[in-house]
Order: C-alpha cells, then structure tokens, then sequence
C-alpha cells in the first residue's frame, strides 16, 4: 500500500481539524444555502469539491512553491477572489431570492452559476494552494513512490472537504427550509449576501506564508 494506514489515520485527523474551522469557502457555502436552499446549496458543494481537487493538484505541481515565493502572483490571487466574493454578495444583497409559489416550481438561483461561483473562488483561493503544498509534504514518506501516495492525500483531502462543506450547507438550508414569510426570507436572502462579502474580506486579509 502506497501509504500506510497509521499515516492515512493522521492525515484524516488533521485535514478534519483544519476543514471543520470555516474559512472563506464554508462561508460561501453557507450564504448560498442561506439564500438559495438546499438544491442550489448542493450545487455549491460540488464547486468547492471540484474547486479542490483542481487547487491540489496544482499545489502538488508546483503552484504552491510559486505562489509561496511570489508575492505578487499571491496578491494578485488574493485580491480577485476576494473582489469575486464581494461581487457575488453585493448581488446577492441587490436581489434576494424568495420562494416559488408552488412547490414544484424551482427555487431561486441557477444551480449551474452558484457552481461556477463555488469553484472559481475554491479554485483561485492563493493561501488553500499555498497550504496544501506545505501540508501534504509531512505526510509522504520518502522510501515509498511520490505520485501514489499524493493522488491518495488528495482524494482523501478532497472528500472530506465535500463532505465538509455538504454538512454546512445542510444545515444552513434547514434553517432557511423553515422561514416561510417573504420578510423573513429576504433577511435570511441578506444574511447570505452578508456571509459573502464577509468571506471576501476575510480572503482580502490573508497573508502570505513567510
């Protein structure tokens, strides 16, 4: 086995830890099931599913030494994905959403569209790239084949991060599923408008690794 069971235990122990803390992507997820509901929120857990596994396969190319070393190539990563999230917030806020008149309509929003959002600011997060390509590195032993084991760290990494983000957005589509006035959704429409300019900022914050 590439690699084994004792170190696979570690790395599921630490990603676990490191995903359940919400960072800029889990608040997106939670804004858009606040303001869209559970379909439109499953949309977005895919998007950030897809968003990592392409975000860690390019850490692992060597991405994420380059943005580590350039700072600019980072700002510049930084500043649109924040940017991206303050858009999408700004939208949101403009044009809350409210519920369909019937319940086989659909709801608001276009599964497709909050997917493409979900991924292109999994995707171009600079600090998730940076980490997972100083993260992975502990775990891989130097006796054992590289490519095996870090297509294994990234589809475990990956699916807990779906499974991560599926839970969140769970349980913010709940607590939407049971505001049924149109006041109450709207505000519960900007609450999600607010996680995502809140996401944006927090992204337009971040550091780059020393």
């Amino acid at each position: 086995m590439p690699v084994e069971p004792a170190t696979l235990a570690a790395f599921v122990l630490a990603s676990t830890i490191l995903l359940v803390i919400p960072g800029p992507t889990v608040v997106m997820v939670v804004g858009q099931a606040l303001a869209h509901g559970r379909r439109v929120a499953l949309a977005s857990v895919a998007g950030v599913g897809l968003g990592d596994l392409c975000a860690a396969s390019l850490s692992l190319a060597g991405v994420g030494a380059l943005l580590a070393a350039s700072a600019e190539a980072f700002a510049v990563l930084k500043w649109a994905g924040a940017a991206y999230l303050v858009f999408m917030g700004i939208k949101l806020w403009r044009h809350p959403p409210a519920f369909a008149q019937t319940p086989g309509d659909a709801p608001a929003g276009s599964p497709r569209k909050v997917f493409q959002d979900a991924f292109l600011v999994t995707l171009f997060n600079p600090k998730g790239i940076v980490f997972f390509a100083a993260f992975v590195p502990q775990f891989v032993s130097p006796a054992q084949a590289y490519l095996p084991q870090a297509a294994i760290f990234v589809g475990v990494f990956v699916a807990l991060g779906i499974a991560n983000a599926a839970l969140y957005a769970r349980l913010a589509a709940t607590a939407r599923s049971l505001a049924r006035r149109p006041v109450v959704l709207r505000r519960m429409g900007r609450t999600g408008a607010v996680c995502l300019i809140s996401a944006g900022i927090a992204s337009a914050l971040v550091q780059r690794p020393a």
